[in-house]
């Protein structure tokens, strides 16, 4: 979801219009106040000022509460970035700009004067060009937004199996399935966007064949499409155990907005839900239906939820947290089978349900591009462009395995940002730059009302430090690879979560080691 709002409640204190001392502001400091009746935050870089709207486009953060690094602020909710002389969001999640006004210095005041207004600028050349993308997803999405907002002036198709237009898929296991989030909130953009920005859609449709000589696409609805640079990002398919049972109509799987608008149906009459899987997507829809009242019981073969992903520090408040909302957890077990209304458990106590949602990961669409002559290795392999081994193919998502230059290896990562900011290196990559993706890969994750973010990666950490009070939600875990630190998760620290970024992006394993140091130090004041 896209939204904009004035922030008016935050900044209604201080006329940025009227003009502020110089000496008010600090260089790289964050400075709130309004301008009419929109909230604006007022930076210092290298002696120029700027400003701009306080509010991220993506879900509205405090961007004054963020971290400024040169040019560019940070949102301390998901980590969009923006542009401070143009407001342009040069990171997703966020893929809308922020306004931006102008500023002038007169008599040692700093004064906010009018609105910026830019124009896109058009490239030329590719008038004739023809850019194909597979999948309507997080990649698919930003890429295509990417390329009008880029200035790409060819066509942009979207071939994909979904039967919407492109939704918040974040959502679905959130605040939509919670019954909190309002049915507007679901689309990305209304269908006037799409024609707005001539975007064309292929809905319901399936790409059968991908020939690189001809350039052309096969569509399931019969008709093809030639392509210049095609991209495959079609994420992931959910995962079905070998589970007798599986199949029956009382279980549903989470992936789709259609899958979703089934499962709430069903809360209208139903009492009691058995989740198989304590992943992030059994964990987030076991709390959105404990939020619709719903009895809740959730099965999984660990000793903890996301004990493999996240270790047993937030393993064990992951369980304390859901199990003090009234969720019952079965661990270390499995499930024998599926019966019409109730589980029956391979220890052979038998829960009784009205249906069951099924969480146990996802596998990556690699079907299509592997018959392509793509280099498949668990997932579509990528250069640090994101090109596949087929020449003017990329692919990015979730079904995008690349070299991360952090932790040496090619790695895969199934999480919506990570997906958006690929499609928009993907989209300027197609249109001739040379970009590589070295994005440090960021997710959050929202149970009742708490959020966890998570910066970084490690599948293989060998230690793991907790600093802060779990009991207070206001904690963090780093996770070390070796004598270096992967990964950090947080809870209620995200500012901190943004200056570990930052410094990984960097790979100043320096400067995240004092950052540590300093929020241990915090932690035992």
């Amino acid at each position: 979801m896209e939204t904009h709002t004035n922030g008016k409640g935050r900044g209604e204190g201080l006329d940025l219009s009227a003009g502020v001392p110089i000496d008010t502001i600090e260089e790289g400091e964050v400075l709130l106040g309004h301008v009419g009746q929109e909230a604006v935050v007022l930076v210092r870089h290298d002696l120029e000022y700027f400003a701009v709207a306080s509010t991220c486009s993506h879900y509205g953060g405090p961007l004054e509460l963020g971290i400024v690094t040169g040019d560019e602020i940070h949102c301390p909710w998901h980590h969009s970035v923006f542009c401070l002389r143009t407001g342009t969001a040069l990171k997703a999640p966020a893929l809308n700009p922020i306004s931006c006004w102008h500023t002038e210095v007169r008599d040692k005041k700093i004064f906010v004067t009018e609105k910026k207004s830019f124009t896109t600028t058009r490239r030329k050349g590719t008038e004739v060009q023809q850019f194909v993308i597979v999948g309507s997803g997080a990649a698919g999405i930003s890429a295509a937004v990417t390329l009008r907002r880029q200035g790409f002036l060819g066509s942009v198709t979207i071939v994909t199996g979904d039967k919407s237009l492109p939704y918040d898929r974040p959502h679905l296991s959130k605040d939509y399935l919670a019954g909190t989030a309002s049915e507007e909130w679901i689309p990305l953009w209304s269908k006037d966007f799409y024609l707005e920005n001539r975007i064309t859609f292929e809905l319901n449709t399936m790409v059968t064949k991908v020939s690189a000589d001809p350039h052309q696409l096969e569509l399931s609805n019969g008709r093809s499409l030639h392509y210049d640079k095609c991209l495959l990002a079609m994420g992931g398919t959910p995962n079905r155990p070998p589970i007798p049972g599986i199949d029956r109509p009382n279980v549903h799987f989470l992936r789709s907005l259609q899958d979703c608008r089934q499962i709430i149906e069903l809360t209208s009459w139903a009492s009691r839900v058995v989740i198989i899987g304590a992943g992030f997507i059994g964990l987030e829809a076991a709390a959105s239906l404990r939020q619709r009242n719903l009895d809740v019981k959730v099965v999984a073969p660990e000793k903890l939820p996301l004990l493999k992903t996240l270790g047993v520090h937030v393993g064990s408040f992951l369980k304390h947290l859901h199990e003090s909302h009234g969720v019952t957890f079965h661990l270390e077990v499995g499930v024998k089978e599926i019966r019409e209304r109730s589980v029956l458990l391979d220890s052979g106590v038998e829960i009784e349900c009205d249906f069951i949602v099924v969480g146990t990961g996802i596998h990556p669409n690699v079907a299509l591009a592997e018959a392509a002559g793509c280099h498949i290795d668990r997932g579509v392999l990528v250069n640090e462009y994101l090109e596949t081994t087929v020449p003017d193919v990329y692919a990015a998502g979730d079904l995008a395995r690349w070299p991360d230059p952090r932790t040496k290896r090619s790695i895969r990562v199934e999480h919506w940002e990570v997906a958006e900011r690929q499609g928009q290196v993907a989209a300027l990559n197609m249109m001739g730059d040379k970009i590589p993706f070295q994005d440090v890969p960021f997710f959050w994750t929202k149970h009742y009302d708490v959020s966890i973010g998570y910066v970084g990666h490690s599948d293989r950490f060998d230690r793991m430090d907790l600093m802060g009070n779990m009991e207070r939600q206001d904690f963090a875990v780093a996770f070390y690879e070796d004598l270096e630190v992967a990964a950090l998760l947080t809870v209620g620290r995200d500012r901190e979560s943004l200056l570990v970024e930052e410094a990984l992006a960097k790979f100043d394993q320096t400067e995240v080691h004092r950052l540590l140091s300093e929020y241990a130090g915090d932690s035992k004041a």
